[in-house]
């Protein structure tokens, strides 16, 4: 776990808003292993392999994050719902959740291949929603303008990481 920063498994944060969907929605199934896989993870890091976390250099200071994205989720959003405001609670944060491990990587200066190859593969994960977006656009007129704008400031986020990775 070295190199990775805790704070950016926030999908923890997150889980109150799984819940509600797994009695209101379909996909039960998946609603359930993702939460199983986020606690698993979190699991790993804090218990398993505690000794090769760094939480010296793992210091980004989360309410930076969770304050104004739960601001804007109170002001931005499709209905004044509680419902609503999860969802569009969880929508920014996840725009923003890999700030703590980019803050972490320009700390220590450098990170491990592993964990390259992990921040390349959850960009390029993250980067697919611009495809879904397009193409549930074009083939089922559906366009959602705060997931289209979170997705774009996350892939914006993203692109120095993929700049690094692909030069170095």
């Amino acid at each position: 776990c070295l190199g990775i920063s805790l704070f950016s498994e926030f999908d923890l944060i997150l889980q109150p808003l799984w819940v509600v969907l797994f009695f209101v929605f379909s996909f039960l199934a998946l609603q359930l292993i993702y939460i199983a896989c986020s606690y698993a993870t979190v699991y790993l890091i804090y218990m398993k392999f505690k000794a090769t976390y760094d939480g010296n250099h793992d210091t980004f200071r989360v309410e930076f994050l969770i304050v104004p994205v739960g601001g804007l989720s109170f002001l931005v959003n499709h209905d004044f719902s509680p419902l609503e405001i999860l969802w569009t609670f969880s929508i920014y944060l996840e725009s923003v959740a890999i700030l703590p491990q980019l803050f972490m990587i320009s700390k220590t200066g450098e990170a491990e291949t592993i964990t390259t190859h992990y921040l390349f593969f959850l960009g390029l994960y993250r980067a697919l929603y611009l495809v879904n977006w397009i193409w549930r656009y074009y083939f089922e007129g559906f366009f959602d303008l705060i997931a289209v704008v979170a997705g774009v400031v996350q892939t914006v986020l993203y692109c120095d990481f993929f700049y690094l990775y692909v030069t170095k």
